[in-house]
């Protein structure tokens, strides 16, 4: 079980050639990925979203990428004549207008913005360098989620110990529930009809309409289902928070339907109880990959 928080940070040289990657993520439904790096490596972050998908299923990921080359390998130094020309004349006549001298000189020219340029080619040795990087980052950065994933399990585990509490409470509460229904009722017809003398017949209809509505039997056994499944998603090593989500819909729906049968104040406090522990965990799962 993973957190969908993390940080990972990695550095790396190699020749003339600095890498520093910076990973850090927060909730997401989905898997969401900036890059936020030099201009001259835009071209491999396709490849790099690629990496990190085949390793985080979720979160929202913003990876910063620090580069430095002191190096020639792969450099081309480009200059914009056509602009540089243009700079030129302008200044040219910038100086005939003012009544100046015009001492122009091409390293003056070349500090203006665009004229002198320094482009980096695609280089795959640069692509090697920088994924193996962006894979050291990675390994701490999912260090770090299994490490805050393993105290979300340990309090997931707790409230589901809760749970079980709880429907073992129900299912005792609700033995002997329609025999003490059955006296109740018996007790009433004869207060009524001031008689000892009771219609079986109808009063066995009575009790089966009682049983049919008041029985919790079936949410039960799918409760206990449904922690099972519980239990064995949280030892898988795979993104399980979307899979736990739709569990704690489908018990609360079983726990609404216990609660809408209550005729008992055990039962409907730990109907109460069992809403409250699904609430939290359910907030608790928003955190999990």
């Amino acid at each position: 079980m993973r957190s969908m928080t993390g940080f990972g940070r990695a550095s790396m040289e190699s020749d003339t050639r600095q890498y520093t990657v910076e990973i850090k993520s927060v909730n997401h439904r989905y898997n969401d990925v900036t890059i936020k790096g030099p201009r001259n490596l835009l071209y491999l972050e396709d490849k790099i979203k690629k990496c990190v998908a085949n390793r985080v299923s979720r979160g929202k990921i913003d990876i910063y990428i620090t580069y430095i080359n002191i190096g020639t390998e792969g450099k081309k130094v480009i200059i914009n004549k056509e602009l540089a020309k243009e700079y030129i004349e302008e200044l040219k006549d910038l100086a005939v207008q003012a009544g100046i001298c015009s001492d122009i000189k091409v390293t003056d020219i070349s500090r203006f913005p665009d004229v002198l340029n320094v482009q980096e080619e695609e280089n795959g040795e640069i692509e090697q360098e920088l994924i193996k990087c962006v894979n050291l980052a990675l390994d701490k950065f999912i260090q770090m989620r299994e490490q805050e994933g393993a105290t979300i399990k340990e309090d997931l585990e707790n409230r589901i110990l809760k749970l079980e509490t709880n429907i073992e409470s129900i299912s005792k509460a609700s033995v002997g529930l329609v025999d003490e229904y059955v006296l109740k009722l018996e007790k009433r017809i004869n207060e009524i009809l001031k008689t000892d003398v009771i219609d079986k017949t109808r009063l066995a209809q009575e009790i089966v309409i009682y049983s049919d509505k008041c029985s919790i039997e079936e949410e039960l056994i799918r409760l206990k289902s449904h922690i099972k499944q519980l239990k064995e998603f949280m030892q898988r090593n795979e993104p399980i928070g979307k899979k736990i989500d739709f569990l704690i819909q489908e018990m609360n729906r079983e726990a609404n339907t216990i609660g809408s049968k209550s005729v008992s104040l055990e039962i409907t406090n730990s109907v109460v109880e069992i809403k409250t522990i699904l609430e939290d965990i359910r907030e608790q799962i928003q955190n999990i990959e």
